[in-house]
Formats: C-alpha cells, sequence, structure tokens
C-alpha cells in the first residue's frame, strides 16, 4: 500500500505559476509511475502528466507546454509545475502511482491516490 499527501494547491491570479507536490510513503518511489490528473466540477477526471519508472516524462494535451513534471527520490516526492495559469485549469489536482507501463494517461491504471489539492485561478 502506497500512500500519497499532496501539497501546494490554492489561489493564484491568471498567469501566474504555482508547484505542487506529492509526497509518498514509499522509499521505492523511482519503481513508480506517478501521473497527475485534475477533475473541474462537472468534469471528467483527465491527465495532465507523468513520469514513468525510467524518469520518461508524459505530457497530456489538456496543459501541453505549461507543465513540467519531476520527482526527487531521496524526498520520496513527485513535483508538478504549472505555468501562465488559465481560469479553466481550476480543479480539483490529483497526483497518483502505480507500477504502470502503457495507458500512463489513464485513471484506471492507478490503485494509489492522494487527497487532491484544489487549484484555482481567479482574478
Amino acid at each position: 500500500q502506497v500512500q500519497l499527501v499532496e501539497s501546494g494547491g490554492g489561489l493564484v491570479h491568471p498567469g501566474e505559476s504555482l508547484r505542487l507536490s506529492c509526497t509518498t510513503s514509499t522509499s521505492r518511489l523511482g519503481y513508480y509511475t506517478v501521473a497527475w490528473f485534475r477533475q473541474a466540477p462537472g468534469k471528467e477526471r483527465e491527465g495532465v502528466s507523468a513520469i514513468s519508472a525510467s524518469d520518461s516524462p508524459w505530457y497530456g494535451d489538456s496543459m501541453k507546454g505549461r507543465n513540467t513534471v519531476a520527482r526527487d527520490i531521496a524526498k520520496n516526492t513527485a513535483y508538478l509545475n504549472l505555468y501562465s495559469l488559465k481560469p479553466e485549469d481550476t480543479a480539483v489536482y490529483y497526483c497518483a502511482a502505480d507500477h504502470v507501463d502503457s495507458g500512463i494517461m489513464s485513471p484506471d491504471n492507478y490503485r494509489y491516490w492522494g487527497q487532491g489539492a484544489q487549484v484555482t485561478v481567479s482574478s
């Protein structure tokens, strides 16, 4: 069982940046694919980006070009950096982890989820 805890959400203005963190209970973070998803009210959960166990980044269409992913194995933490935020980026952002080799942007392939972090973009 892997536990995930997100932090770093909040209220930002359009055009600003934000970094979300996902701290995990596993000391073997490097063996997992860590993905980021978001869900806005009334919409389906969609993939934002991911970093595979081989450290390859994956980017979904929703925020392509406006986010980067990284992780610090020593800190058991993954990061999602969001840039040039827009009001339509307002959502709850989730991190997820599992041994995933294909369908990396599909939420159905992840067993372990964080509680979510609210990101609100508003002027």
